[in-house]
């Protein structure tokens, strides 16, 4: 019995004495008073705890507990009871020494003893759990959350209907934003915070038969207290995609601990359960600002997508998405920061992982791009510019544009080739093209607003195209996204037609040769380019056939341009190399040649209102091209002739080749009046020379004229109303009634009308009549048909008549008839 404290007076230590020896009895008997008659269980108890508390558990006295308990197990619920009761009365009395033996003892049962009682000793041994967890005392919770961690790692063999850990959620996430003074206190306690939570996931996720630790009104306790946690030791960078296999200074830390934490609670999440751990994660980051910051938010869902299942990527971005949508009138900051995210998660998931819903992804950023420069050009963000409403920063803005688009290219990295073409033509089919998709032009803001979004959605399809690679052009660029992309080249905005370009050379270049076309320059040897060269394939040849006189005339609108500067040359040019690498064949090779000679002849002329610099460039281009097409043909005169024009330029005319053009400060002329003689290259000389090594003469000697639209369109429409003109008097002339008709009959609309109408009656009427013919050969008796046939033929005329009825499907009958001809007309 242990000795009373000093301080106690005399005349209370006789009542203290006697309140001990009480302490265990039983009823109101007085039985309890003596040792012998106490029940076994309850004298083995007793004889664990030592009279110092000081010396620890009896261990010989807990190992006979220990056998008693395994071998009466309907003892163990008697026994938690009793433990629980002296733990109560001993943390009321505030004797901590005997309460953490008391702990010590129920761990040790818990952990010996698996028989089909152990439920009612847990609930025992929770409520002793419950008991210090609501203490004041940290080392009490310490001590409690300690004793619950080991009974979370223990795998029971029989279910529970009816426990529930919802207090222990709520302790433990208490626990975890503890404000104890001193920091050191605080630190533990929150440590025993997350341990007490990952003891609850452990020991509820995979059981069916506990409260579901998925439902939101646990989520919104737990991870909010991880997310506390890992914030107050943020760290740059989330380090590795899997737990670190951390020393044991590091596992002391709460931010290590909390991030095993929250990554083995996502790791357990099933696809049903994804969304209700992340969405308190959305709050988390919206109620505290941390969008913002980006960095926080970033880490998090680094976290995120390298802890859950692979297969489950693609709901964390929907997730993501929806969140952009709901805060699409929030500050661009905020935006930003979400994009930013999404940005991580596209990079971090695996191929295809953007889900079923490809294209709704893009639709929704695409969605954000357009609202975002609406609220630029506007000011605010409900179109109005009231007081009150929020002020839109113009810098801001756009830093979210450049992060959605980056964000849409990175998206599109992740798909498949023939996923990546759909996201190709959605996009095209979202940017507005005057005449093409004019339902899309900007009505709110206007022509501005317009020109910002054809850029920003140009610029989206630059990041999709990047590193796109595909086999066959006609699936690369079919009609329905060349004609559209082809036609914003014709616009009077340089960055439009710039961007037009760039995505133009993405798809046509395969072999990774643009780097070494970046710049423009006379290469006496291009074997130093080192350039990869496949031979044309029939889809190749096809596309060309059929798109090629397209690509020239936007290649030569390009150069015709006053608006057109260095950049737009340079990439004219790498358009030109990429089309005689990737897609030329001999005819190819020929109208290129004439294309570049036509540039020279429009450089020459003064009709077009060229600049000097502008005219300058495409002698300057059309000199460099020449110099590599005539060293890709390896035809020798041809090679002759170009070298030696260059080298004429050289020393009279510099100013004419890209050396002294494309560069930082150009050195031209202050006119260009006269340039003729030896420094242009001559179409007859280039015709000659390729004509003797079998290209085409005829064709190279035909000057290239570009064919615009509008021309086409004119002379089919032309062509057509001749050809029905044709028709109708060709018909006039032949008839024979035309002595008869007088004056002729006059063609107008509604007679042609009333023809299309009355010809169209009449096929429905055949077609009526040749059904019922059908249908009675089919379902008529043999012997009414043969009656039939042989009323309208005569006996000596007959032929072989085959059909099969229906009745008889498998024999075949003849009938020897030979009608006449209108006679079988008739019938068929």
């Amino acid at each position: 019995m242990p000795l009373p404290a000093p301080d106690v007076p005399a005349s209370q230590r006789l009542a203290l004495d006697y309140r001990t020896l009480l302490d265990h009895r039983v009823g109101k008997g007085v039985c309890g008073c003596c040792g012998a008659l106490r029940p076994r269980y309850k004298r083995l108890v007793d004889n664990i705890f030592p009279e110092d508390p000081e010396d620890g558990l009896v261990k010989a006295n807990m190992e006979k507990l220990t056998f008693y308990a395994l071998s009466a197990p309907e003892k163990l619920d008697r026994i938690g009871a009793y433990l629980s009761e002296r733990l109560s009365r001993d943390v009321a009395r505030h004797r901590y020494g005997y309460v953490c033996i008391a702990m010590e003892a129920l761990d040790q049962l818990l952990m010996a003893c698996h028989c089909q009682s152990i439920n009612l000793f847990v609930e025992s041994f929770l409520k002793m759990v419950r008991k210090l967890l609501e203490s004041d005392k940290p080392n009490l919770q310490i001590l409690g959350t300690n004793s619950f961690v080991k009974f979370a790692n223990i795998e029971e063999d029989t279910p529970s209907y009816h426990r529930s850990y919802d207090f222990f959620v709520s302790r433990f996430s208490e626990m975890c934003h503890s404000s104890y003074e001193d920091p050191d206190i605080r630190t533990k306690i929150r440590m025993a915070g997350i341990k007490g939570l990952q003891g609850v996931v452990r020991k509820t996720v995979n059981d069916e038969l506990q409260a579901n630790i998925w439902d939101p009104q646990h989520m919104d306790k737990i991870v909010p207290s991880l997310l506390f946690n890992l914030q107050s030791g943020e760290r740059t960078e989330s380090r590795s995609p899997s737990p670190l296999q951390a020393s044991e200074k590091e596992k002391e830390s709460p931010v290590e601990l909390t991030e095993r934490c929250f990554r083995e609670l996502l790791g357990r999440a099933a696809y049903g359960n994804i969304k209700n751990a992340v969405t308190p994660v959305l709050m988390h980051l919206d109620n505290h600002s941390l969008w913002e910051g980006k960095t926080f938010a970033v880490r998090c869902f680094k976290i995120i997508m390298y802890s859950i299942q692979s297969q489950h990527s693609h709901l964390v971005i929907q997730q993501l998405l929806g969140h952009l949508d709901a805060n699409s009138k929030n500050s661009a900051t905020v935006r930003a920061g979400i994009v930013e995210v999404l940005l991580e998660a596209a990079a971090i998931a695996a191929s295809g992982s953007v889900g079923p819903t490809v294209l709704e992804v893009f639709n929704t950023l695409l969605r954000q791009l357009r609202l975002s420069v609406d609220y630029e050009l506007t000011g605010s963000y409900d179109g109005s510019t009231n007081i009150g409403t929020k002020i839109i920063k113009a810098h801001e803005e756009r830093q979210l544009q450049e992060a959605v688009i980056r964000t849409i290219g990175s998206f599109a990295n992740t798909l498949p080739t023939y996923q990546r073409s759909e996201v190709m033509l959605f996009i095209m089919g979202k940017i507005p093209v005057p005449g093409v998709h004019p339902a899309l032009l900007s009505t709110g803001s206007g022509p501005e607003g317009t020109r910002m979004i054809q850029v920003m959605l140009l610029k989206s399809l630059v990041q999709v195209t990047a590193g796109y690679q595909t086999t066959n052009m006609l699936t690369a660029l079919p009609s329905s996204f060349l004609e559209p992309l082809l036609s914003l080249s014709l616009t009077e905005d340089p960055e439009v037609r710039l961007l037009v370009l760039q995505i133009l050379i993405s798809l046509i270049d395969r072999h990774e040769n643009t780097p070494k076309f970046s710049n423009i320059s006379i290469i006496s040897d291009i074997s130093v380019l080192k350039l990869k060269v496949d031979k044309c394939s029939r889809q190749d040849n096809l596309f060309m056939k059929k798109h090629g006189q397209q690509l020239y005339r936007h290649i030569y609108q390009g150069c015709k341009e006053q608006s057109s500067g260095r950049r737009h040359y340079e990439t004219l040019f790498t358009l030109l190399a990429l089309l005689s690498v990737e897609l030329a064949n001999e005819e190819v090779v020929v109208d290129l040649i004439r294309l570049t000679l036509a540039l020279q002849d429009l450089a020459l002329t003064t009709d077009e209102a060229l600049p000097v610099y502008n005219r300058c460039a495409v002698h300057a281009l059309a000199a460099a091209y020449l110099n590599l097409i005539c060293q890709l043909t390896t035809v020798p005169a041809f090679c002759q002739h170009i070298h030696e024009v260059i080298e004429v330029r050289q020393k009279e005319s510099p100013y004419l080749l890209p050396e002294d053009v494309f560069v930082d400060t150009p050195k031209l002329p202050s006119s260009l009046e006269k340039v003729e003689g030896d420094v242009l290259f001559l179409q007859s000389k280039i015709t000659e020379v390729l004509g003797g090594s079998g290209y085409n003469t005829e064709r190279l000697a035909t000057s290239y004229v570009p064919q615009y639209p509008d021309v086409e369109q004119l002379n089919k429409r032309r062509s057509i109303g001749e050809t029905i003109s044709l028709q109708v008097e060709v018909e006039s002339r032949n008839s024979p009634e035309k002595e008869e008709r007088t004056p002729a009959e006059e063609i107008t609309f509604e007679t042609l009308k009333n023809a299309i109408v009355d010809s169209v009656g009449m096929e429905e009427q055949e077609r009526e009549r040749r059904r019922q013919v059908v249908e009675k050969f089919q379902k008529a008796p043999f012997e009414e048909i043969a009656a039939h046939c042989g009323a309208r033929v005569s006996e000596s005329d007959c032929f072989l008549f085959y059909f099969q009825t229906p009745t008889q499907p498998v024999w075949n009958h003849f009938i020897r008839l030979r009608p006449k001809p209108e006679s079988i007309c008739s019938h068929l």
